[in-house]
């Protein structure tokens, strides 16, 4: 039966920005849904003071609808449409960035839904939690103090995290086109830029979230690297992979390789889609 993609989203994103890539997808023959987590999308807030002119002192009060949302809470919506999609036939689950967190609780929980789990850039923790990796040498090139100019507020008062992704800061948004799409035009990255909610959750997961061997292990995966990636650069990317592959070495990782930052497959999706595509082709192989 023909398979669907699922596509979480990572942080400060949101389904929108797949819609270039489910177009290629459709193209090739292929189904696609990409969902939004919780307080993302529709479900965003947008304050009054993140419009222009921006009132940053408002901005870094005003309440967001996503305050309190959970790592748990993001699993089960995704568990929800999993559920859903598996009806329709084989599911492959697509994760990118922070999304990957969501992606390996979601499979920790219930590997039964999910054909095949592709990771692009995304985080899948085994040894370490989240928190812990952004400590190791792997990160060190992370350009960490110019990406926390832009936020805004007291991520304790607030209880979220809160970026201006609408600052006119020259030194900001060269922090951030270095950190996201580099390989991209000016144009690009202004587009790609606006499509960013400002609002995420503070909930990063703890030690326990960490890929099972039992549940998360079984399921057969593939991890897309991005050469050109600089937030989740890709020494760090292929730690993910050795650490997966030592965790279940009799299933070890389908390695792919994308020359792409850590956004550029998304604005330029057809490399993109045609890796995906042979992944589904996959499935054949791993149901014998």
């Amino acid at each position: 039966m023909q398979p669907t993609f699922v596509l979480v989203h990572g942080a400060f994103a949101n389904s929108f920005s797949f819609a270039p890539l489910q177009a290629e997808l459709g193209l090739l023959g292929h189904r696609s849904v990409a969902i939004d987590l919780p307080g993302h999308g529709f479900a965003a807030t947008y304050p009054r003071s993140y419009q222009a002119p921006q009132d940053l002192e408002g901005l870094a009060t005003e309440p967001g609808a996503i305050k309190g949302v959970t790592l748990a809470d993001n699993a089960a919506h995704l568990i929800g449409i999993l559920e859903r999609a598996k009806r329709n036939g084989p599911v492959v689950l697509v994760s990118h960035s922070r999304g990957g967190m969501t992606a390996t609780v979601a499979a920790n929980q219930r590997p039964d839904l999910i054909d095949r789990i592709v990771y692009v850039s995304a985080w899948c923790p085994v040894d370490l939690g989240i928190g812990a990796y952004y400590a190791e040498p792997e990160m060190a090139t992370v350009d960490a103090a110019g990406l926390a100019s832009a936020m805004v507020g007291n991520p304790a008062e607030l209880g979220l995290l809160r970026s201006n992704f609408r600052t006119a800061d020259p030194a900001v948004l060269a922090a951030f086109k270095a950190a996201f799409l580099a390989d991209g035009t000016d144009e690009e990255f202004m587009v790609f830029l606006n499509t960013f909610q400002p609002d995420e959750n503070l909930d990063v997961g703890t030690p326990d979230v960490r890929a099972r061997p039992d549940t998360w292990g079984r399921i057969p995966r593939t991890y897309v690297r991005l050469t050109e990636d600089t937030s989740v650069p890709l020494a760090m990317q292929d730690r993910m992979i050795r650490e997966g592959d030592a965790l279940t070495p009799d299933n070890p990782y389908d390695v792919r390789t994308l020359t792409s930052s850590h956004l550029k497959w998304m604005v330029d999706p057809t490399p993109a889609a045609r890796v995906l595509a042979d992944v589904a082709a996959l499935l054949h192989a791993d149901e014998s």
